[in-house]
């Protein structure tokens, strides 16, 4: 296996190195911080007067965590380290569609670094300067698309700034310029799939080495779903706008964890109902520190992502650590009847089958006081030209297997290709009409 680094002395230095720059890092963020009013007014209550008095990783600990309702309550300046925009050459919003937008502002050091993560985590996942890069992610306030863009620049790669949607213009352009990597999200990439076969395209004309997938969180056996349909590698990718976007944590090309950068943040994985910090290899919160954005300083900020860390080593060599693929989020988190369910459970279990195809919804109803769950999936259309009654047996075998993973039985619809929605960008799985209760 071909191991390409972007920065070897910082990607591979040991633990003792890394903390090292952690916590002469920090000093730089909470001295930013003291301009912010929100950190000088918690530095106050906890009597920090200067960056010296956080010399250790348990003074940082004492820190606040902070929220996603942290950020909107002191929106759009409370984290701003500074009286006006002087500094400030970039800012980027979340959609607001939820409630109070979240932003984020960078200086041009904090945009320089950044850009050089991504560059970092592209090389990661092999790719070169040869490489034509596709971005299919949506531009503007979302971070993902200019943030993989300057990314793949900074490495070399020509970069087709696309964005998302018109699926029949990417497919062409995936065809005339011999495109080799594809910035896409999982649930976009299965829609291509149907739309490459819709318009009689071979995919072994096309020239993809790879795709880049993340925005939303997918399962192993997506992943492998996708490979196996397009003959590529797809890795997955970790960031949030409130961490600077995409260089986050990226996968390399061994595909066995998302190496965070740990020169960059500071990881914490903690007990989302108790706040105490968990050690490597428990499930928990995930909770980072971004260490090279000064415009607007972001301490133990709780991204409500659930993972863990992998205690071994990547055969990579790098010796960041690496987190697991997301396993859901404390706030998706379905309670049905009582039993608490995660959606990707259960994508997990309706991946494996092999009659399954690219596309599926979740729907929750009610039915006096009980919950109604129904799965609906799409099949491969050859199965609706045979004997109704492999269509019965498979029904109960998805709904006995999905039974069998998160101990609900859910009633399951079988549909052709193209009848459920697809998605152009992330995907939304989950319709949820039980209302208040």
């Amino acid at each position: 296996m071909q191991v390409n680094y972007w920065n070897k002395e910082i990607e591979t230095a040991d633990r003792a190195e890394i903390e090292a720059i952690q916590l002469e890092k920090l000093q730089h963020i909470i001295k930013a911080a003291f301009k912010t009013p929100f950190y000088s007014r918690h530095f106050k209550k906890l009597g920090i007067k200067s960056p010296r008095d956080i010399k250790t990783f348990e003074d940082f600990r004492k820190l606040p965590l902070v929220s996603k309702e942290d950020l909107r309550r002191g929106y759009p300046n409370g984290f701003l380290a500074g009286e006006n925009y002087d500094d400030v050459v970039r800012m980027h919003s979340s959609s607001g569609t939820t409630g109070i937008p979240t932003v984020i502002y960078w200086n041009r050091e904090d945009l320089e670094a950044a850009t050089d993560l991504v560059a970092r985590c592209l090389t990661a996942a092999g790719c070169t300067r040869s490489d034509i890069f596709q971005n299919m992610m949506s531009y503007g306030l979302f971070t993902g698309g200019l943030g993989l863009h300057y990314g793949a620049e900074r490495l070399g790669m020509m970069v087709i700034p696309i964005g998302g949607g018109n699926t029949i213009r990417q497919i062409n352009t995936m065809r005339d310029f011999g495109t080799t990597t594809l910035h896409i999200t999982p649930s976009y990439l299965m829609h291509l799939a149907t739309a490459i076969k819709e318009h009689g395209i071979a995919l072994e004309t096309l020239s993809l080495k790879r795709a880049i997938v993340g925005a939303e969180p997918h399962t192993e056996e997506t992943r492998r779903k996708l490979e196996e349909i397009f003959n590529i590698d797809c890795y997955n990718c970790y960031g949030l706008s409130e961490m600077n976007g995409p260089g986050l944590a990226f996968e390399c090309v061994y595909k066995n964890g998302l190496h965070i950068w740990e020169d960059s943040y500071i990881l914490e994985i903690i007990d989302p109902a108790t706040g105490e910090l968990l050690p490597d290899g428990e499930t928990g919160e995930v909770v980072v520190t971004c260490l090279n954005r000064r415009a607007m300083p972001l301490m133990r900020y709780r991204t409500r992502d659930l993972a863990h860390v992998y205690t071994d080593m990547c055969q990579c060599g790098r010796t960041h650590r690496r987190l697991s693929r997301i396993k859901g989020r404390t706030d998706d988190m379905l309670i049905i009847n009582g039993v608490n369910v995660f959606p990707s459970q259960i994508e997990e279990v309706i991946m494996k089958i092999p009659e399954v195809g690219t596309n599926y919804m979740i729907h929750l109803t009610k039915s006096g006081a009980i919950d109604r769950l129904t799965v609906k999936v799409e099949i491969y259309s050859k199965m609706f030209s045979g004997d109704p009654v492999e269509l019965d047996i498979l029904k109960d075998k998805i709904s006995e297997e999905l039974r069998a993973s998160i101990y609900i039985h859910p009633r399951v619809q079988l549909h052709e290709p193209g009848i459920l929605p697809t998605f152009e960008g992330k995907g939304k799985r989950v319709v949820d009409e039980r209302g208040e209760f």
